[in-house]
């Protein structure tokens, strides 16, 4: 049983579509650009880092170059049984079932960065990856810690701590205390999936209810609650925001559901397949990064 995986914030670096500039799959880029009115190929293959670190760059690009290499994989005789996406990546997950137009997605993708840069500049914050510490722990290290949450729970010893500077900072003090072996800031512009974006989560509740959504035609891994569903999406990705991405669980749900050939496809560096083989163990792991990466059928 095969699940695509698709990488959220953080995985764009420049020129990460340069690869793919050739491929058929690269027309995916124009139907992004032509639904939300931005150069997308300027973003993928011109943009550099302060560019990209841009939230609402930063998403768009990595959704459309995680779409490109689905089609890739896709034109080659491969299909996912059942998908999930890290943050961001739900909504490119969203596309490959099935349950969202390419361009209805682009537009939410578009909605969701912009409406989260406000907030950030409303409510600043920072994340924190704390390694070597396993997520109990984490929670209850910072429970005392004003405007700090867990934002993520990865894998087994991979959480991320988000919240306000000072409270992160006094987060990371304690969870190095607690036994972390490393804390690493993230380059993201805010405290995402805490209740500082909650001005953000407002904004998308909007444009989410005014987007039709078709039942998928496989299930999407939710990251809200992670459970697997073919329908009722708008509700989870609503509050997606504000809640912390239970991706751990949501690699156990694949487990669960049968999965054992595991795909990761758009920009390299999300390492969503360490976080399988930390989870999950053995099993079938490709990464789809560029053109080259696509297995024959």
């Amino acid at each position: 049983m095969h699940a695509f995986l698709l990488p959220g914030q953080g995985t764009q670096s420049p020129g990460m579509g340069a690869p793919w500039q050739d491929d058929p799959a690269w027309s995916v880029v124009g139907v992004v650009s032509d639904a939300t009115g931005v150069d997308v190929a300027h973003l993928l293959l011109h943009a550099d880092d302060d560019e990209l670190r841009r939230t609402d760059s930063a998403q768009l690009a990595s959704f459309t170059l995680g779409l490109v290499a689905v089609e890739a994989a896709r034109a080659a005789g491969h299909t996912p049984d059942v998908v999930a996406g890290h943050s961001l990546g739900e909504l490119t997950a969203l596309v490959v079932a099935g349950a969202l137009e390419v361009a209805d997605g682009a537009r939410l993708v578009l909605e969701r960065g912009r409406a989260m840069v406000s907030a950030c500049e409303a409510n600043p914050g920072t994340m924190v990856a704390v390694l070597g510490l396993e997520h109990r722990r984490v929670v209850d290290a910072i429970a005392a810690i004003d405007g700090t949450w867990v934002a993520n729970d990865n894998a087994p010893g991979q959480a991320v701590v988000a919240g306000t500077h000072e409270g992160v900072g006094a987060a990371e003090t304690m969870v190095r205390a607690t036994g972390a072996m490393k804390v690493v800031e993230l380059p993201v512009a805010g405290a995402f999936h805490t209740p500082l974006m909650a001005p953000a989560a407002a904004h998308l509740a909007g444009a989410i209810a005014a987007t039709p959504f078709a039942p998928s035609t496989v299930p999407v891994v939710a990251n809200v609650d992670a459970e697997a569903r073919t329908e009722g999406f708008a509700d989870p990705l609503a509050r997606q925001l504000t809640a912390p991405v239970r991706w751990r669980e949501s690699l156990l749900t694949l487990a669960g559901l049968g999965v054992d050939e595991w795909w990761e496809l758009g920009p390299s560096g999300a390492n969503l397949l360490a976080m399988v083989r930390r989870t999950v163990g053995d099993g079938v792991r490709v990464g789809v990064h560029d053109p080259a990466d696509v297995p024959a059928a």
